[in-house]
């Protein structure tokens, strides 16, 4: 430890302050178990206030917890782990009502019940939604429930390692981003909610220093394995510009109103892709279809298609689409009622991640646990919208809980000397570092390979390219440079973000050439259809590669309850 360092102890540590992250730290609190949370940003400042869909639950009598799971197991192409879909349905309204606990507000509640929103691709309506912006709201309540019970929440701190002895995590490692002091935390058990990998994309609508694939490199270097990294969905109108803005979404509910999609020909060019449903197409129909208008050339200078709303009343736009309209004015000076928005496909989440356990979402590690983002089984190869937001709820509470229970249980607390010297030679070896190589550089160059062999559409010629490219990436990672300066010690964090960016294109790419079939998001151009034995999932580790696993069986009653679901698996529009 250096002479700045902090030693701390606790029986549960979780890493990372999203809404998934900050619901497990309140579960384990009010079981009475000592817990922290760790987190690069501020509790405020995360990805889960980008969210605004809504969250599933059972509103109604017309609707049931199985029919919830069936129709996220259509939805997901048969790769979702049914146990799973399970667990979230049945726990959805349990999910609403903690968070109305916590103080969270739903539009129609109180006397009127709660009220729904139908988010598509679903038998019923079964959204609950804040009055204002679910993500931003539900994230502040859950804020506010952890300072109720005095949770620490330490913010700027970047996990370098978790720490693992003899297949057992017993804690963490890591540096304060500000002033470099180094943090050592032993605990009982760790819960990983540190997101996912969709910014090793060139645009993402998460922030410029999240989700690089921590969640990823962080369990595998600790032994715990990865499931279908390359199941990853993209949204159809992400913006182009500003830079320092780029990938920020804008709303499907503007093609809900009526915005049309045009090439630089002017052509409203899903004619050519779904001339029934136009705009209103599925999501990845609609964005499939921009990448190849900017493929074959027709898209703009800049690489996007445009979305245009001023064909539309200016007060629809303004009472429909009051957030599209200010997010444009604030962020270009752009007035959308007069002017179309230029948009891009944008990778918005990740539907593979750690591999976990459906009852309490624990990996291979003993005392290991992932929620969220950083977690997979829930949403296969296409996630149902709204079922995001309830699994950080849901799983938060059962993985917080399981935590909790693990460490009461435990007779001793488990050290490794060895582990904590690893985990603080890296950092002082990244320090030390000055080669002549740019460490922001190579993650661009990883994310342009990613971008241009494993988007959208793949195939085998594009991803075999790929994983030459980032080969010389990760040569070129020894010669890494790393400079700390006055505005504190974010190129170290860098070197860690470029490690694990290497890490997730490393296990998308082998992932994306082994499943050679077209489902859900996962489009092989070279392989149009789904094929009947690649219903499976893809187990990936850095020491054994790719070894397919095999879904577990829908159970009757709720196989009975999917809809158009041929044999191929391949959910019908």
């Amino acid at each position: 430890m250096s002479s700045l360092g902090h030693q701390i102890a606790t029986s549960v540590l979780v890493v990372g302050t999203g809404g998934s992250g900050l619901r497990a730290a309140i579960e384990v609190a009010e079981a009475g178990i000592a817990v922290m949370a760790v987190g690069k940003r501020t509790a405020g400042d995360t990805h889960s206030v980008m969210a605004s869909e809504g969250h599933n639950l059972i509103p109604t009598a017309a609707d049931r917890w199985e029919q919830h799971a069936a129709d996220t197991l259509r939805a997901s192409c048969l790769l979702a782990d049914p146990r799973t879909a399970l667990v979230v349905a049945r726990s959805a309204a349990r999910a609403i009502h903690d968070l109305e606990r916590y103080g969270l507000r739903f539009d129609g509640s109180g006397d009127r019940g709660i009220g729904q929103r139908d988010l598509g691709t679903r038998t019923n309506p079964r959204a609950a939604f804040p009055v204002d912006h679910t993500g931003p709201e539900v994230q502040e309540a859950l804020r506010e429930r952890a300072e109720r019970l005095a949770v620490p929440v330490l913010p700027n701190v970047y996990v370098t390692r978790l720490l693992v002895d003899d297949g057992t995590v017993f804690g963490a490692y890591g540096f304060d981003l500000v002033n470099g002091s180094r943090y050592l935390v032993h605990a009982d058990s760790v819960i990983l909610a540190t997101g996912g990998h969709t910014r090793i994309w060139r645009r993402a609508s998460s922030g410029r220093d999240e989700n690089t694939g921590d969640s990823l490199r962080l369990a595998a270097e600790a032994g715990a394995r990865l499931r279908d990294p390359e199941l990853v969905q993209f949204h159809p109108s992400g913006l182009i510009k500003p830079d320092i803005a780029a990938g920020t979404l804008v709303s499907e509910r503007a093609r809900g109103e009526g915005g049309t999609l045009l090439n630089n020909l002017g052509e409203r060019f899903m004619t050519r892709y779904d001339p029934g449903r136009m705009e209103l197409s599925s999501r990845h129909k609609v964005a499939l279809a921009a990448y190849t208008e900017i493929k074959e050339g027709r898209g703009s200078q800049a690489g996007g298609v445009w979305l245009d709303l001023s064909h539309l009343p200016r007060d629809t736009v303004l009472m429909r689409l009051p957030q599209v309209h200010q997010t444009l004015l604030d962020l270009q000076m752009l007035d959308v009622t007069s002017d179309p928005i230029e948009v891009a496909p944008t990778a918005q989440y990740s539907m593979g991640g750690v591999w976990v356990r459906p009852q309490d979402s624990s990996t291979d590690v003993n005392g290991l646990y992932a929620i969220g983002e950083a977690a997979s089984g829930l949403h296969g190869a296409d996630r149902l919208q709204g079922n995001s937001l309830i699994e950080l709820i849901v799983y938060g509470r059962i993985a917080g809980r399981a935590a909790a229970e693990y460490s009461a249980k435990l007779t001793g607390q488990r050290r490794s000397p060895g582990a904590i010297r690893d985990a603080e030679g890296d950092v002082n070896r990244l320090l030390a570092a000055d080669g002549d190589q740019n460490i922001r550089a190579m993650q661009r160059s990883v994310r342009d390979l990613m971008t241009r062999h494993a988007g959208i559409a793949r195939d085998e010629a594009g991803l075999t390219a790929g994983l030459a490219q980032l080969e010389e990436v990760e040569t070129r990672m020894v010669d890494g440079g790393v400079h700390v300066d006055i505005g504190g010690f974010q190129d170290l964090a860098h070197a860690f973000d470029l490690r694990s960016t290497v890490l997730a294109a490393r296990a998308t790419l082998e992932c994306a050439l082994e499943r050679r079939e077209t489902r859900g998001w996962h489009i092989r151009s070279d392989y149009p259809d789904p094929s009947p034995e690649l219903q499976v999932n893809l187990v990936w580790t850095p020491e054994t590669g790719v070894r397919r696993e095999p879904v577990p069986p829908v159970p009757t009653d709720i196989a009975e309850l999917m809809r158009d679901i041929p044999a191929d698996g391949k959910p019908r529009p």
